[in-house]
């Protein structure tokens, strides 16, 4: 296997999990993993256009200021939430920022290194907003059954005063 075609290989299967995880927030999480998800869809997708359309120079710049918009994107749904998962996304955005800003100054070349920490952090990210959708599909269903369970009572309740009377 040719490193291209190795390169192709995690490039579409990041993509594919992406896409997959993304759905699967939008379908099963609450509104903080829902603007997760569109935080980082949003990255990916800006990143794509930014490699076709930017010079080396223009694309080093776009990247830096697209992590450091993601960043601030989970801050704000932070504040807004406190969800903690976007604790760990933010984490891990804050290590994205780094890169991207290391690469930057020194001016070195996306190297073997750098494809590693990136994708490493990509799927960190990922895992954040899988596990924080999790937990939000599962305090909904919990949610759900409690009140599910507090009507039926409420209905005997006012069947047994009914039936008393």
């Amino acid at each position: 296997m040719t490193s291209d075609s190795a390169y192709l290989i995690a490039w579409a299967s990041l993509w594919t999990l992406l896409i997959a995880v993304s759905a699967f927030a939008y379908a099963r999480g609450s509104m903080p993993e829902r603007l997760g998800a569109a935080v980082i869809v949003t990255v990916a997708v800006v990143s794509v256009i930014g490699d076709f359309l930017l010079s080396e120079r223009g694309l080093l710049i776009a990247r830096l200021l697209t992590e450091g918009l993601a960043a601030v994107g989970f801050l704000l749904i932070a504040v807004r939430y406190t969800s903690l998962w976007l604790g760990g996304a933010m984490i891990f955005q804050a290590v994205q920022f780094s890169l991207q800003a290391y690469y930057f100054v020194t001016h070195r070349a996306h190297d073997a290194t750098y494809v590693v920490i990136n994708n490493i952090d990509f799927f960190g990210i990922l895992a954040c907003l899988t596990a924080g959708t999790l937990a939000s599909s599962r305090r909904r269903r919990a949610f759900a059954a409690q009140a599910a369970g507090s009507d039926r009572s409420a209905s005997a309740r006012l069947s047994a005063v009914t039936a008393t009377s």
